[in-house]
C-alpha cells in the first residue's frame, strides 16, 4: 500500500494557502479548483471536503483520476497524484465533519489515495 512519505507528510503540517485539486473527467478534459478545506487521512489519503463543487463532483463521480499540489511556507512544492472516491458517508467523511468549518455544507468528502509523490520535479514515489 503506497503511503506518504514521512518528509511529506511533514511538508503536509507545514502548508501555506490552498491546495490545488485536479481532477478530469472521462474524455480527459482538466478541472482544477483552489481548496481550503482539507486534511490528511491515515498515511495514504488527502482528503478535499465538497463545499461547493460541481464539476469536480461529475469528475470524481465518473471514476476521476486526480492530483493535489500545495506548498509549504518554505515554498517548496509538492504534488500528490492518484485515485479519487466520494464519500457520503462512513469514517473519511465524519472524520472531515469533524475538521470542516460548520460555515460550510460539508456535502461529501473527496479523498485522494496515495499512488505518485512529487517534489518539484523529483518523484518521491
Amino acid at each position: 500500500m503506497a503511503q506518504l512519505p514521512e518528509s511529506v507528510q511533514k511538508a503536509w503540517d507545514k502548508m501555506d494557502g490552498p491546495v490545488i485539486f485536479t481532477t478530469v473527467n472521462s474524455t480527459g478534459r482538466p478541472n482544477a479548483i483552489y481548496a481550503t478545506c482539507v486534511s490528511r487521512y491515515g498515511d495514504d489519503l488527502l482528503v478535499v471536503a465538497d463545499n461547493y463543487f460541481s464539476k469536480t463532483r461529475e469528475n470524481i463521480q465518473e471514476g476521476s483520476y486526480g492530483s493535489i499540489l500545495f506548498m509549504t511556507e518554505e515554498k517548496k512544492s509538492y504534488q500528490v497524484k492518484g485515485t479519487v472516491t466520494y464519500h457520503k458517508e462512513g469514517p473519511v467523511f465524519d472524520d472531515m465533519k469533524k475538521w470542516n468549518p460548520e460555515k460550510h455544507p460539508g456535502h461529501a468528502a473527496a479523498a485522494l489515495k496515495v499512488e505518485e509523490v512529487y517534489s518539484g520535479s523529483e518523484k518521491l514515489l
